[in-house]
């Protein structure tokens, strides 16, 4: 029976257009990452999470139930529910985000936070204003919807007068350094992942890591933004030994993602294939896309690789002390 794409990607696409993105996330969930890091609002230069990051625990959730409705009578409604969905936000009930998960993502975002300052950056944040960048629409084709959020993006930006943008995963960075200037008229911000900046600050080691670790590689950074050897700088800074899988570099395995949604049995299908070539180099890994990290994490077992995001793992090299979680009002 299958997945109704056309439906499922239709509630994502209508909350694009209607609610600004794909799962409509509260002010709250949305920034709670920033507390107490004290980012000016706005400026020249501002972080961009996308909100991918903080997307990925509601995305992973509603993955989970597309799996469970595969072959469910229950698909021959979605049609019905997308029509409910223009009323009634029904994303709220079919990606319940898991809390732990999204604590994990949060201390994540702060540990780049706090690697860029680290290394001298100043910058800003768009906190409750920024918005999702639009990649799974693009990745799906959707083009006039995308033309149309794209739009937004660059007049908030415009509005904040931002001219740099410093990205944290590897589908914003995409949307935003190839994708909008393609659908965009004098899209001429500048955009650079934090892997990047990093590489070209060079942070002051503070902590020798022991070990060894699997490099897996994001599609995206890999094969369409030229991100390869700089990860690969940053962990060999540490002190950790870097192992190759088998298929690697521009040459990267896909995680499974980001098709859960739509295909969640071919999604977990992928995701075990590349948590076996990890396996058997290795019994621990790093991923730095969360959507890489969530598909790799679900697929793992019990005798898998544990994979961990890079970006914790070079704050544990690069700051002098263990990142905080965020305050509690």
């Amino acid at each position: 029976m299958g997945i109704p794409r056309k439906a499922v990607l239709g509630i994502l696409v209508d909350n694009l257009r209607k609610r600004k993105s794909v799962l409509p996330l509260s002010k709250k969930v949305a920034t709670n990452w920033a507390k107490g890091l004290d980012l000016p609002r706005g400026g020249e230069t501002i972080i961009y999470t996308g909100q991918m990051y903080q997307l990925i625990p509601a995305i992973s959730s509603m993955a989970a139930k597309m799996a469970v409705f595969e072959n469910s009578w229950i698909t021959k409604f979605m049609g019905i529910g997308r029509i409910m969905n223009k009323v009634i936000n029904l994303s709220f009930f079919m990606a319940r985000r898991d809390k732990k998960m999204q604590a994990q993502f949060d201390q994540t975002l702060r540990s780049i936070a706090l690697l860029l300052k680290a290394s001298g950056l100043e910058f800003g944040y768009l906190f409750e204003e920024e918005l999702y960048s639009g990649a799974l629409v693009f990745d799906q084709g959707v083009d006039k919807v995308l033309k149309d959020h794209a739009e937004r993006v660059q007049a908030l930006l415009a509005e904040h007068g931002v001219k740099k943008i410093i990205t944290v995963d590897p589908h914003t960075t995409q949307m935003l350094r190839d994708v909008y200037p393609k659908v965009l008229e004098d899209f001429d911000v500048e955009v650079k992942s934090y892997l990047e900046v990093l590489a070209e600050r060079k942070p002051k080691v503070f902590n020798k890591l022991e070990g060894k670790v699997v490099i897996h590689d994001s599609c995206v950074y890999a094969r369409y933004e030229d991100i390869v050897e700089q990860p690969r700088k940053l962990l060999a800074e540490t002190g950790l030994e870097l192992l190759e899988p088998e298929l690697t570099g521009r040459s990267t395995h896909c995680c499974g993602g980001p098709i859960e949604t739509l295909f969640p049995a071919q999604a977990h299908r992928l995701a075990s294939s590349r948590v076996k070539q990890l396996g058997a180099v290795g019994d621990k890994s790093v991923a730095m896309c969360p959507i890489c990290l969530v598909n790799l994490q679900g697929a793992r077992g019990e005798d898998g690789p544990e994979c961990r995001d890079i970006a914790d793992i070079l704050a544990e090299s690069f700051l002098e002390a263990e990142p905080t979680p965020p305050h509690e009002e």
